[in-house]
């Protein structure tokens, strides 16, 4: 934009006879605006929207010098490439594929349309249009649907454009000034401030949604929809668009078998939090951490119950109160509806949980899925509080041990509860003070479960215990070297990594 106007600006000079005559006016006008466009991006850092418009602004200009016309699309293209040439991990990068997604759709809206819109059509229609084009890159990309983002760039866009920029830009040239480039600063972070408000306002009264994860198939319809929306009235096929986009906001599910499990413990660092949903139920065993101001449950386990479908929890059982398995809890509870909330102990959980304690011996059954729970009701607070929770389906089992240590596992083969399990969630993340020889083999598990931090400050899993279930023939699923691993429990088969490769960048 900046450039444009100073290119205006000369082009007008020269026009109206202003321009000295001895300076050729079109250079002079190229090399200013292109200078005006290189600074600007020095001063807001080359993010990749800038580097597209500063790459699409040369190539414009440079055809500009030699008399011809270049059109919309060449320079789209050609900054796609040098961004790319430059920096190619760019691509990991959201903000690359939605800044290069929305000018290709104001190319494609407004390039070979017949008759004219008034600029206020123009601009709402190239705001609802871009939120339309942007809704299937924004599901591909797991992030959430703005629902206020048309509104607020109505205001958002001309507001910093005309605004915030102008004096913002100024008041940088002008600081050694004393007080007018404090001024016109003090200004532009005035109107920023007020935006600010305005675009909390609307986020709150409309906030961002995350729908379910969409199949490969349905994404590729979704798409084509879009596609569909953005041609022009009149061309065929254009209304088969709405239902087609809205099979990436409403995306058909793929329901859990009767009889079966699908289990999936989420990758939450240093913590616990493995999702459980029956064809009709949902359960959640633990929440992540929270540690201050950073919230797994927030950040990790609530997008990705999100993306899995889970519209409200049955029961959030929550093993013990230590931060790395209840920290989560309170922003779960917040995203869903929940209707019953177990823990182990209740001295530490947030109030607003209404938790209440998990008995031993307490048994259900959802859709042909048999739960079962266990706690060492005599035993102290912290780790040995850990409810255990058992999971049967159609014969195969899984057993979840929080944090018990051996004292708790002892108490627990006394008791008599059933702990044979296929697969066992490695208690205490592999602690040294977990996973005793007695208890390894009154559950004979094949393969154990393992939640932790890459290489965390507690040495887990220990050598010691690894070396434990290597001798017993107990086969390990690291999240740490795995990420999510996701279990269909009823049908005897193997976990599954959800990242199942390296990343080719770590090569």
């Amino acid at each position: 934009m900046l450039a444009g106007v100073i290119y205006a600006l000369v082009a007008g000079l020269a026009r109206w006879g202003l321009w000295p005559r001895f300076l050729p006016w079109l250079p002079s006008a190229c090399a200013l605006a292109f200078s005006a466009a290189l600074g600007y991006g020095l001063l807001a850092g080359f993010e990749v929207p800038v580097r597209r418009a500063c790459v699409m602004v040369a190539m414009v200009l440079l055809w500009r010098l030699r008399f011809r016309h270049l059109g919309v699309v060449w320079p789209l293209l050609l900054s796609f490439n040098a961004v790319l040439i430059f920096e190619p991990l760019v691509t990991l990068q959201p903000g690359f594929w939605l800044s290069f997604a929305a000018v290709g759709i104001l190319i494609l809206i407004f390039s070979g349309r017949l008759g004219a819109w008034s600029w206020w059509q123009s601009w709402t229609r190239a705001q609802w249009l871009i939120a339309v084009g942007l809704l299937p890159i924004l599901l591909a990309l797991n992030l959430p649907i703005s629902l206020s983002g048309p509104f607020a760039n109505l205001l958002a866009v001309p507001w910093v454009s005309v605004i915030v920029l102008p004096p913002a830009l100024l008041g940088t040239l002008l600081l050694p000034v004393p007080v007018v480039g404090e001024g016109l600063l003090w200004l532009a972070g005035g109107a920023l401030q007020g935006l600010f408000v305005f675009l909390g306002a609307a986020a709150a009264a409309l906030p961002a949604w995350l729908p379910s994860a969409v199949p490969v198939w349905a994404w590729w319809l979704s798409l084509l929809g879009a596609l569909l929306l953005l041609l022009p009235k009149g061309v065929p096929l254009r209304p088969l668009g709405w239902p087609l986009l809205l099979l990436c906001v409403f995306p058909p599910l793929e329901s859990v078998p009767e009889g079966q499990v699908d289990v999936l413990q989420l990758d939450v660092g240093q913590g616990l939090a493995i999702l459980l949903r029956t064809r009709n139920h949902t359960l959640l065993y633990d929440a992540g951490p929270r540690f201050g101001e950073f919230d797994i449950g927030q950040r990790v386990v609530v997008p990705a119950m999100r993306k899995a479908g889970v519209r409200h929890l049955d029961l959030m059982l929550i093993s013990h109160s230590d931060a790395d398995h209840a920290g989560g809890a309170a922003a779960v509870h917040q995203a869903f509806p929940v209707a019953r909330v177990l823990g182990g102990e209740l001295a530490r959980l947030a109030p607003q949980l209404d938790a209440r304690l998990c008995e031993s011996g307490a048994r259900w059954e959802w859709d042909g899925v048999v739960f079962s729970t266990w706690r060492w009701e005599q035993g102290p607070d912290g780790n040995p509080a850990s409810c255990i929770l058992s999971v049967d389906a159609r014969g195969e089992r899984l057993l979840l041990a929080g944090d018990i240590d051996v004292h708790a596992e002892r108490a627990a083969i006394d008791s008599g509860f059933d702990l044979r399990a296929h697969w066992l969630q490695s208690p205490h993340h592999g602690s040294r003070t977990s996973s005793s020889k007695a208890f390894l083999r009154a559950v004979a598990p094949v393969g154990v479960l393992i939640s932790r931090g890459r290489n965390n400050a507690f040495g887990h899993p220990h050598p010691l215990v690894m070396a434990r279930y290597r001798g017993l023939g107990i086969a390990s699923y690291d999240s740490a070297e795995l990420g999510a691993v996701r279990l269909q429990l009823g049908t005897f088969g193997t976990p599954q990594a959800e990242r199942a490769q390296r990343r080719f960048w770590r090569d």
